[in-house]
């Protein structure tokens, strides 16, 4: 792609917008130069639209950037974290504790910006949520951004719809985001937008810099569709700006997108990437480090102090931080004088928001979980699972979420929740349609917005979702990602259908706690143990066969499952200890009671969670495992990989090599080994009994 001609306006006109404009183009340029590390071309072409958009119209309060109804404001280009953090720095944001507390530091400071991308510095690569207040969500991997908004605007208009009322605006914030052509390449934001359209979100702006640049050259080398025509399939607004200098046609547009009330709105801005340096417009800029000629060039071109570093002309940040705090401190003290009011007139309404707000569970939010009587005939933990969910709903009103096309499936609707769409925003299911990644980016967008939100599809899809669960992982948010038909149980389905590395693959997900609860009961406190993680995201693991309800008075109470793993039967001085989890664990509990009729002295441990059983003391996990006991075999309808942790190196594991088959489950059973005679047989083969 040949250069971008110059420019005409490029030198400083003396106007305070185009000196702040210009201050955040150049902190960009030294934090990547001092790293030597980064992503400079965006931030230089985008300058002008981020300006114009915080100065304008994003209504946020500095001080409290962490108010209910404020806007908020996502960078789904999230290499391009300099504008962000230049933007948070000029805007006076200042730091909210891990506490929730207003700390008085400056969010991002001057010092922050010089130590860009290093150890322990408050400004990484790429934006991340909790890391940095101001940073509404962790961006880096393109199109997520745009998908996560989508579950804030789907949050702005539960809350809306739930909370508001005549004389009560709690929630009209609008979300915005700033995205780029990666973003319109990536398929998660297409899934994204696609609903968005469906539900009419017409809180949510995008503003696609369409500087038809990539890594590897021109974006026509594999881009050249006519994004805004797709924009409008989708039913979206579409809006162009032909010069991102043109801030006045930038403000034009997002107050078109203001007034605009039946659909979201999707602002086509045509930016120069490296703005005003010789590499300007070419691939170079987007990720390539500039050299201190050019950044020197660069600088005298703006009509800038060529050597001045990390230069912030005074009466910048105070400009700005009073036109972004003379618009929002006003509407934040109103809104919680609002509050105030509310309560008095709706108490109970207000209770449960300041609950949700809160993020604490209500009281007595669990006192309906049912507690599943013994049966050998049992239930399938996903049909146990919407039991659960169902007791659960009516006493936490803002657990809210869906499926991809599988609620019958995965039984996970809300009993009398409703359809979430356009014209019924209180209602609590969501329907996804077949866009797994896009609805685990916006039951992502959900929690950051405080509700409590679940998704939910076939285990084998979840590899559709790794991007989404890894982010809410990294975040700390208490998600709930249900995955059903976790196994070979699928049966028929064949391999395609047939889950063996999924577990794994999630358990190494380093914060995600993953949950295959063993039967009924254990579903119930699995369920508990995800609602109660509210800073760490939860995947429930559900079998689409039915499985024995283990007796309990005969058994160890399913509370076990809250400490990862726990002793479900057997002897005080154990010769061989069996481990199963999900479905296996009734399989494993069949070969025990086989092997004490023959005087094996067999215990049984049920593990559902690596997890949370990792976090047990050392006394704890000895007396579930004790080490003197070698003889050791896990039995899982998944990956061999990881159980060796467990079984030590003499143990054995009945699990899953290959991918599995088509037929009945039964025959599936036998081929495979997971059958109580066979787990049996390798008991008698780890003793020397055979």
């Amino acid at each position: 792609m040949s250069t971008s001609p110059a420019p005409t306006n490029l030198h400083e006109d003396g106007s305070p917008d185009r000196l702040a404009i210009d201050t955040i183009r150049t902190l960009s340029m030294d934090a990547v130069a001092k790293a030597k590390s980064g992503h400079i071309g965006t931030p230089m072409g985008l300058a002008p639209v981020g300006y114009t958009l915080w100065s304008q119209f994003l209504r946020t309060d500095p001080d409290r950037p962490d108010w209910p109804n404020r806007d908020r404001f996502v960078l789904s280009v999230g290499h391009a974290s300099m504008l962000l953090y230049s933007l948070i720095h000029l805007a006076g944001i200042r730091e909210i504790d891990k506490d929730g507390k207003p700390s008085g530091a400056e969010a991002v400071s001057l010092d922050d910006i010089k130590n860009f991308r290093q150890l322990g510095s408050k400004t990484p690569g790429h934006p991340e949520y909790r890391h940095t207040t101001g940073v509404e969500t962790t961006t880096g991997p393109l199109g997520a951004g745009c998908a996560t908004s989508v579950g804030m605007a789907i949050s702005e208009r539960w809350l809306a719809a739930r909370y508001n009322r005549d004389g009560f605006a709690l929630f009209d914030h609008d979300i915005y985001v700033l995205c780029g052509d990666g973003d319109m390449m990536e398929g998660v934001a297409s899934e994204g937008a696609s609903l968005a359209g469906h539900l009419k979100l017409s809180n949510l702006c995008w503003i696609y810099d369409s500087n038809h640049v990539s890594i590897e050259g021109g974006t026509d080398l594999a881009f050249d569709e006519d994004v805004g025509k797709r924009f409008e399939a989708y039913g979206w607004n579409v809006i162009h700006v032909n010069d991102a200098n043109d801030t006045a046609a930038v403000a034009a547009a997002i107050e078109t997108f203001k007034k605009t009330d039946d659909k979201p709105t999707f602002i086509v801005v045509h930016s120069i990437i490296g703005y005003g340096s010789s590499i300007q417009g070419t691939a170079k800029a987007h990720g390539e480090a500039m050299t201190a000629d050019d950044i020197r060039g660069t600088k005298k071109a703006y009509g800038w102090p060529e050597d001045a570093q990390f230069l912030v002309p005074d009466g910048v940040a105070e400009r700005f931080n009073a036109a972004i705090s003379g618009r929002g401190k006003p509407l934040r003290e109103q809104w919680f004088e609002m509050l105030e009011r509310y309560k008095a007139a709706e108490p109970d309404l207000g209770k449960e928001l300041g609950a949700l707000l809160a993020d604490k569970l209500p009281d007595g939010w669990d006192a309906d979980i049912p507690t599943f009587p013994a049966d050998e005939k049992g239930m399938a933990t996903r049909d146990a699972g919407g039991k659960v969910l169902n007791a659960i709903a009516p006493k936490l009103p803002w657990l809210v979420g869906g499926s991809a096309d599988l609620a019958p499936s995965t039984k996970t609707l809300i009993d009398n929740g409703g359809s979430f769409q356009a014209d019924s925003y209180d209602a609590r299911n969501l329907h996804f349609g077949v866009r797994e990644h896009g609805m685990g980016s916006a039951v992502n967008g959900m929690a950051l917005s405080h509700l409590r939100s679940y998704s939910a599809t076939f285990m084998v899809f979840s590899d559709y979702m790794r991007p989404p669960i890894r982010l809410a992982a990294i975040m700390e948010i208490g998600v709930a990602f249900v995955f059903t038909h976790d196994s070979i149980g699928v049966g028929e389905d064949g391999p395609t259908h047939q889950p063996i590395e999924q577990l794994i693959s999630l358990r190494g997900i380093p914060g995600l706690d993953v949950i295959r609860p063993g039967d009924a009961n254990e579903t119930a406190w699995a369920w508990k143990a995800a609602l109660l993680s509210g800073n760490q995201p939860t995947a429930l693991i559900f079998s689409r066969q039915a499985m024995p309800t283990l007796d309990r008075s005969k058994y160890a109470s399913a509370e076990g499952l809250m400490k990862g793993a726990y002793v479900l039967a057997g002897a005080d001085d154990p010769e061989v200890v069996l481990i199963g989890t999900g479905s296996e664990v009734s399989l494993v509990v069949a070969a025990h009671e086989k092997l004490i009729e023959a005087g094996v002295r067999s215990q049984v441990v049920s593990m559902p969670s690596w997890h949370l059983f990792e976090k047990q003391d050392q006394a704890y996990k000895d007396s579930v495992l004790p080490p003197h006991i070698d003889a050791r075999i896990a039995v899982e309808m998944g990956s061999e990989v990881g159980w060796d942790r467990y079984v030590g190196r003499t143990g054995r594991t009945i699990t899953m090599s290959t991918f599995g088959a088509s037929a009945p489950l039964a025959k599936l059973q036998d081929k495979f080994g997971f059958t109580a005679d066979h787990i049996v047989k390798v008991a008698n083969e780890l003793l020397g009994k055979n």
